[in-house]
């Protein structure tokens, strides 16, 4: 579905005909009936009915719980076709509301939020509905989630459902045995232990799938450890808890790298992941069965063979692959020449002339990191940028959702899955021009000196750009302050030439000397990866990754890929927690013959 014309698919009350919504309101009764008839039609499959109770351009988002997909449907007739095909298929039942809630985000857009659990034939689902005002004093639906939360027959083994029983004296050999697969192979292998990985992994430990993840650092977190040491979260806590171990309440608002990376070690141990470090995944290949003989090679030099079921990677969006732009003269220049991940540390290069290429949220950080440390540096813009301050900008985004004192996090995460993406990137429009007008005087600041921005993709802010791009933004915590001052200097006015022996030349003829270039330029694909693992034929096959669909659906993640029984497990801390289970229980259903085969089979397409 393109965004094409979507300008007014929000039901502001001027839309709906309603010039106010009566202050006596009973939330609770309203969406307890509204509940009631949907159960009754639905259980009775009475698909009509169900119609009746939605406004004609109503929403309908389903997460594996009725399409073993991720699907959103708009309007009535594509709703219609979803239930004729799926309702009776799944058979849901048991509806139950949990919450009701009157929400009103703006002056002209409210709805009432009503949360209720239910049943399909397979699965524990939970779901989310809005309903909006009517010009004739009701209340209709507008959007409806349903979430499969668990597998009936196959519930997560925690809580009291969790081994009860002591254990004296062996624990430590038998975590030995069970670590290296002494005795057996993995069912999933996960290659990459970063957030992606090790939530999949404790996902798929409470699920009882034995899971093995590959990590090629010496150190579960050295993808953190290593980073630029200014590296720090621009996401606020309440988003970036972990699945089972949140985070104590000690945590800062805003996580250093270094801290995130012992985090992630602790949390793989604490919650006994089985984690082969300074190993390799060499290669790997499927047979007729869909299964995999994976290549690792380990520490010592020695190299297993591994017959898994399933293979997920888990290299994040780059895919562990730096890019860096082909730029003619390379060979000629004399100074030092950096990827944004061989960075360390400004004072490697105390007393020498910086320039850095790229003017996202690396190149921010690394560039701010010289300026207090007296370095004479310069970002060069290539493109425009979507700059926000955190201080002003996140309690704008986040505060209604994952802030102090306001949601739990697991429902958070829910409500805010529950609005499609073009939806929630409509709102994004309202939030993005507030943030700019918080942040005018900064902005301000910014054109003065030249320095592009926009407000990301149709005024949607940083969000729209992470869904489709992962990159081109920076959330400010100093550094645009910096480049205001002078500190940081900036050069966007020509495009790079050339390589000089001392810097660059650019398209005007202008020059730029500089001891050290640092490219701040993003990752490539991780499919430049897979290919080398997988071969071209397998990789070929591939689903295209990330950006959206015409849905509004990330593509190609947390679900089918189109190769059996290959996975990809991505994302920041905050989609890593929740889409951690959705993968997990996808494994679990077709490992338990919930689902044939990959799966794919029985996906609503």
């Amino acid at each position: 579905m393109a965004t094409d014309g979507y300008s007014e698919i929000l039901p502001t009350l001027d839309r709906l005909g309603v010039s106010a919504i009566p202050a006596d309101v009973d939330v609770r009764n309203v969406a307890q009936l509204w509940l009631d008839s949907f159960a009754k039609y639905t259980e009775s499959g009475d698909i009509d009915g169900v119609l009746s109770l939605f406004s004609s351009d109503a929403w309908w988002r389903d997460m594996l719980a009725l399409t073993w997909a991720f699907r959103t449907f708009h309007t009535a007739p594509k709703i219609r076709k979803f239930l004729e095909d799926r309702l009776s298929v799944n058979a849901p039942t048991n509806f139950k509301l949990t919450d009701a809630k009157f929400q009103n985000l703006y002056p002209d857009l409210a709805w009432i939020l009503g949360q209720f659990t239910f049943q399909t034939k397979v699965g524990q689902c939970s779901g989310i509905f809005r309903l909006i005002p009517t010009s004739e004093g009701g209340w209709i639906g507008f959007t409806f989630y349903t979430n499969l939360e668990d597998l009936k027959d196959f519930p997560e083994k925690i809580g009291a459902l969790r081994n009860p029983l002591p254990n004296h004296g062996k624990w430590l050999a038998q975590r030995e045995r069970e670590r290296e697969f002494v005795d057996s192979n993995p069912t999933v292998l996960i290659i990459g232990s970063g957030q992606s990985g090790l939530d999949l992994a404790a996902r798929l430990k409470v699920l009882d799938i034995p899971t093995l993840v590959v990590e090629k650092n010496k150190r579960v977190g050295d993808q953190w450890r290593y980073r630029y040491q200014a590296l720090c979260l621009h996401d606020p806590v309440w988003s970036n808890h972990l699945p089972y171990i949140p985070f104590p309440p000690t945590w800062p608002v805003y996580t250093p790298a270094q801290k995130l990376a012992n985090w992630l070690e602790f949390y793989a141990d604490a919650l006994e992941l089985n984690v082969w470090t300074s190993s390799t995944v060499t290669k790997a290949t499927q047979d007729a069965n869909n299964e995999w003989d994976v290549t690792v090679e380990r520490a010592d030099g020695s190299t297993r063979v591994l017959h898994v079921r399933h293979l997920v990677s888990a290299i994040g969006l780059g895919g562990n692959n730096p890019f860096i732009p082909k730029i003619e003269g390379q060979e000629e220049y004399q100074g030092q020449v950096l990827h944004s991940t061989q960075h360390n540390s400004a004072r490697d290069h105390l007393g020498k002339k910086v320039f850095i290429v790229g003017a996202a949220t690396s190149a921010h950080d690394i560039a701010a990191d010289y300026a207090e440390h007296g370095v004479d540096v310069t970002i060069y813009q290539r493109d425009n940028t979507y700059i926000m301050t955190t201080k002003r900008g996140m309690p704008i985004l986040n505060g209604n959702l994952w802030w102090e004192g306001q949601w739990p996090t697991d429902v958070a995460d829910r409500i805010e899955a529950s609005l499609p993406t073009w939806l929630t990137e409509e709102i994004a429009k309202r939030q993005t021009a507030a943030i700019a007008e918080a942040d005018k005087e900064l902005l301000d600041g910014l054109h003065k000196i030249g320095f592009r921005t926009h407000l990301g993709p149709d005024g949607r802010g940083f969000t729209a750009m992470g869904r489709r791009r992962g990159g081109g933004y920076y959330l400010d915590v100093g550094a645009s302050q910096l480049l205001i001052d002078g500190k940081i200097k900036l050069k966007n006015d020509s495009q790079i030439k050339r390589f000089t022996k001392t810097g660059f030349e650019f398209e005007d003829g202008s020059t730029v000397d500089a001891d050290v270039v640092l490219f701040a330029t993003g990752f490539d694909s991780p499919m430049v990866t897979i290919k080398k693992l997988l071969g071209e034929d397998i990789a070929s096959r591939v689903k295209p990754m990330w950006n959206l669909d015409e849905e509004g659906e990330l593509r190609n993640v947390w679900r089918d890929t189109g190769v059996p029984n290959f996975w990809f497990m991505m994302g920041n801390l905050m989609w890593c927690r929740f889409h951690s289970k959705h993968l997990a229980l996808q494994i679990k259903a077709i490992e338990e013959g919930v689902l044939g085969g990959s799966g794919s089979e029985y996906r609503y397409q």
